[in-house]
């Protein structure tokens, strides 16, 4: 079963540094864009200033590694489901 949370952008990020840990999967939906992968890594700073995430793109026809910082685009996420061998979470973003 899913659990749903309704979070601001800031309580999002903060939720992913606390939370998501290495190896977990990321499907992060901003804008028109829909990036699944799992967390090879994740660099934050002590006051989010930067919250940077080394992602594995899943996918069929993309396999690469890219490096994305959630703080410059956190006012245009829309959702983030966090997906552990346990667990599945979906953080629906409020304004």
């Amino acid at each position: 079963m899913e659990k749903e949370m309704n979070l601001k952008a800031e309580e999002a990020l903060d939720y992913i540094k606390t939370n998501v840990k290495n190896y977990d999967v990321l499907e992060i939906s901003y804008n028109r864009v829909f990036i699944p992968g799992e967390v090879l890594d994740i660099f934050a700073d002590e006051n989010l200033d930067s919250l940077r995430l080394l992602l594995k793109m899943n996918g069929e026809t993309i396999k690469q590694t890219v490096e994305m910082d959630l703080v410059e685009i956190k006012d245009d996420i829309v959702e983030i489901r966090h997906i552990t061998d346990e667990t599945s979470t979906l953080l629906t973003i409020e304004e």
